[in-house]
Parts: structure tokens; C-alpha cells; sequence
């Protein structure tokens, strides 16, 4: 049973249509990625998800059927823009909040002490929420939307302002949640951690899904015939290379049509060239978003 299931949702403001027949799932024991440039309709899809928008169109099934007050307490919300009290202690807030999700004082006080330790922030508790860096109100979000041992997170830029050490870290517990059968929604622009951590996207452009499926599937579509070669020496002059052009220390190069890349190497081995790197030239997440969005959500 998906943990999230979107079936041909459409919402409109006005005459604006923020999403047009959006279609995905989100399995238990998985991190999925929701992507899409700004206004794409990313927080859109994210609010009628948690029942905060109704759309006019299409269904949304979680957990097995509609949303409910029951199953909101069962889901973990990161909103990219900070929902904290700046008047109040950090420890009163993170109590607070954790109240709402029907947690006992007890259990609240427990888990409270362990997040702070984990995150570095049990010396600050006592300090109101507007004394706090960015990053470490960014960190007592990321309790709140984690003490209650939610079923499901949807995190919108959870790494945002959060340096080094904590992005790790956060990384780290991302991936423990999905091993232990829940399901991660991430929602970011940051695609060296879509690609590190995601099982499947969807990426949304104009309020409509351009690309679904696993990263392997979507890097294999849009691999052409390419490979990157570093040799210690110079590049010989290959058979059946169209174009050669430098990239990171590297060689690209563009094959004709019908030339493998054992082809190549081959004849760099034939050549006694002793390389340093040879492999296929795989596109990044990043060259794929940029394609796709830019070609009008056209893809190949």
C-alpha cells in the first residue's frame, strides 16, 4: 500500500493553474524527491497532500484512504518557511509544538532531551527561538517535525542554512528513517542530495509531471553516447569521434552514431594510452533538470 497516493489532481487560484492532472506515489521505505523550478507547483501538490488545499480535481489517498485529523498526527511537516514562537524559550516551543501531535509530557520531555543532545542545541533550550542562527532554528524545526515518530515526512529544503557537520547529519537520519519503513518526501533544489539520497522523482514544471520514475531509469533515458577519458598523456586521434571537448580535467567525447564506447577504448589500448579515468558520460541530476525545464517539459 503507497503511504501517498496522487491521482490526477488539479488546483486552480483564479485563472492561474497552479497544478493540471499531477499523477504519483510515494512508497513506505523510501526517499522521493518532488522537484520543479520556482512556482512550478510543487507547494501546492504538498498542501493538498496535507489537506490544507482541497483540489478541484482527482483524488489523494494516504495511508490507505482520505486524510483525516487522525493521520495528520502520523505526519512529519518541514515547511521551508521557519513556523516557530521567537518570543519563547527553544525547550518551551519544541514542548509545545510536540503537544500538538497529542504526545505525553513525559515521552515529550525524553525524546526532547535526545534531540537537543543529537542536534547540539541542549545548551541553547533556555534561550528564546529569535536568539537562535538560522541554522539552528533550522534545526529545532527538524525536531518538531520529527519527535512524534511520524509515518510519513514531507520536508521542504530541509538543509537549508545548515552547515556541513548538521547537512550530514540530517542525511544521515533521513536515510535511518527510510530503512525503518517510513516515507521521505523531499522537496529541494539542491540536486547533490536528490541524487545521494532519492529512490524516485517526479519533477513537476508549470503544474505538470515532466519526469517520473527511479534516477537510474531517467539517467538511462537521457545518457547519450558519450564517454569521458583522462589520460596521463596526450589524446590520440580516435576513429568514430564526432567531437572532443575538455570537462573537469577530463576529455568528452561525442561518438557517431552506431560506435560503442568499447570501441573506443579499444583503440586507446590498441594505442598503449595509459588512462587515468575512462566511462560513460552520465548526465547529472542537475543537466536533466536544466533540459527538461528549458525545453518546455518536451522530454526525449
Amino acid at each position: 500500500m503507497p503511504a501517498i497516493e496522487v491521482k490526477n489532481i488539479s488546483k486552480s487560484f483564479g485563472s492561474n493553474r497552479a497544478v493540471d492532472g499531477v499523477s504519483f506515489d510515494v512508497q513506505p521505505g523510501e526517499v522521493f524527491a518532488l522537484l520543479g523550478p520556482n512556482g512550478a507547483g510543487k507547494t501546492t501538490i504538498i498542501r493538498t497532500i496535507l489537506d490544507i488545499f482541497h483540489p478541484d480535481a482527482g483524488q489523494i489517498s494516504v495511508l490507505g484512504s482520505k486524510m483525516n485529523e487522525e493521520k495528520k498526527n502520523l505526519i512529519g511537516y518541514l515547511p521551508e518557511e521557519r513556523g516557530l514562537y521567537q518570543e519563547i524559550t527553544l525547550e518551551r516551543c519544541l514542548t509545545f509544538l510536540a503537544s500538538l501531535k497529542g504526545m505525553q509530557p513525559e515521552i515529550i520531555k525524553n525524546r526532547l532531551n535526545d534531540y537537543l543532545e543529537k542536534f547540539e542545541l541542549s545548551a541553547y533550550r533556555k534561550k528564546k527561538v529569535k536568539e537562535l542562527s538560522k541554522g539552528m532554528q533550522q534545526k529545532a524545526q527538524l525536531i518538531t517535525t520529527l519527535i512524534h515518530e511520524p509515518r510519513i515526512i514531507l520536508a521542504d529544503e530541509p538543509f537549508s542554512a545548515l552547515d556541513p557537520v548538521n547537512t550530514e547529519l540530517l542525511k544521515h537520519m533521513l536515510l535511518e528513517l527510510r530503512d525503518q519503513g517510513k516515507a521521505v518526501v523531499l522537496s529541494t533544489h539542491q540536486m547533490s542530495q536528490v541524487e545521494e539520497l532519492c529512490d524516485r522523482i517526479v519533477l513537476v514544471d508549470r503544474g505538470q509531471v515532466v519526469l517520473y520514475g527511479s534516477l537510474e531509469e531517467i539517467r538511462d533515458h537521457y545518457t547519450g553516447n558519450a564517454v569521458l577519458v583522462r589520460p596521463q598523456g596526450p589524446l590520440p586521434q580516435l576513429a568514430g569521434v564526432t567531437t572532443t571537448s575538455p570537462q573537469n580535467g577530463n576529455f568528452r567525447l561525442e561518438l557517431a552514431p552506431g560506435v560503442t564506447p568499447q570501441a573506443i577504448l579499444q583503440q586507446l589500448v590498441a594505442q598503449d594510452v595509459t588512462l587515468e579515468q575512462f566511462e560513460i558520460a552520465v548526465p547529472t541530476l542537475d543537466e536533466i533538470f536544466i533540459k527538461v525545464v528549458t525545453s518546455g517539459g518536451e522530454s526525449e
